[in-house]
């Protein structure tokens, strides 16, 4: 059997004038994630809270004994995310990241759409559960097919999925059974692109608790010249 404990910590960073991260932090009812509303449109802030608040609900509503349809509460949010960007901004819309999930029985499930990222740290080995939905990674999979294709360089970080989009939703779930010892990290690009994966890695698997990491991963982006918001939720799972 075991016992979570978790954390979570944002911050705006040195550059922007607004949060526009959100987190999902609920150790009680086992629900964890972050989102990340789309830079360069208005409304980001409160895309990332819609998609946070709506999943929650969505997952506080499965009746007992029965498993969450991650992809379904995903696109349901997606749809209220895309009819709010309509009477905020009909020109371009707004939008988020979404990657979070839950812990039943000892096995996390997440679903995921964008470029935050959730990572697992099993005996100091760091794996990272989620593929981010970029214009640099759909170019990589189509080159792998055989197709020409290219891009600017520009561009490489754009994404090509994302909550709000006003195209059918393709959703992302993992799920991984988790173990005495394991670290999960869900963090937004904030941090992702200022920590490289080898050095998180050291860190998660060194911290002392899930606040330690969440402070210490944070702190580090803002140092590093902080030029987006920066998010963790981290989730350790201990034997009783």
């Amino acid at each position: 059997m075991l016992i979570f404990r978790s954390a979570a910590l944002s911050d705006v960073g040195r550059v922007r004038s607004e949060n526009e991260d959100r987190f999902l932090h609920d150790e009680a009812a086992g629900f964890y994630g972050v989102a990340d509303g789309v830079g360069g449109l208005p409304g980001g802030a409160e895309a990332a809270q819609l998609a946070i608040d709506e999943l929650a609900a969505a997952l506080r509503a499965v009746p007992a004994g029965q498993e969450a349809d991650l992809p379904a509460a995903f696109r349901t949010l997606n749809e209220s995310v895309r009819l709010l960007g309509q009477r905020m901004n009909p020109q371009t819309g707004i939008a988020t990241t979404l990657t979070a999930g839950l812990v039943r029985a000892g096995v996390l499930r997440i679903g995921h759409v964008g470029d935050s990222r959730a990572y697992l740290s099993r005996k100091g080995v760091l794996k990272r559960i989620t593929e981010d939905h970029s214009l640099e990674n759909e170019v990589r999979r189509r080159r792998a097919m055989g197709e020409l294709v290219s891009y600017r360089e520009s561009q490489r970080n754009a994404l090509t999925r994302c909550i709000g989009q006003p195209s059918p939703l393709e959703v992302d779930v993992f799920s991984e059974t988790l173990a005495a010892g394991d670290r999960v990290l869900f963090c937004t690009d904030g941090i992702t692109r200022l920590v490289p994966d080898r050095e998180l890695g050291e860190m998660l698997a060194a911290a002392a608790s899930p606040q330690a990491v969440v402070e210490s991963l944070v702190q580090l982006a803002v140092r590093r010249g902080g030029p987006d918001n920066a998010t963790a939720v981290a989730l350790f799972a201990d034997a009783v």
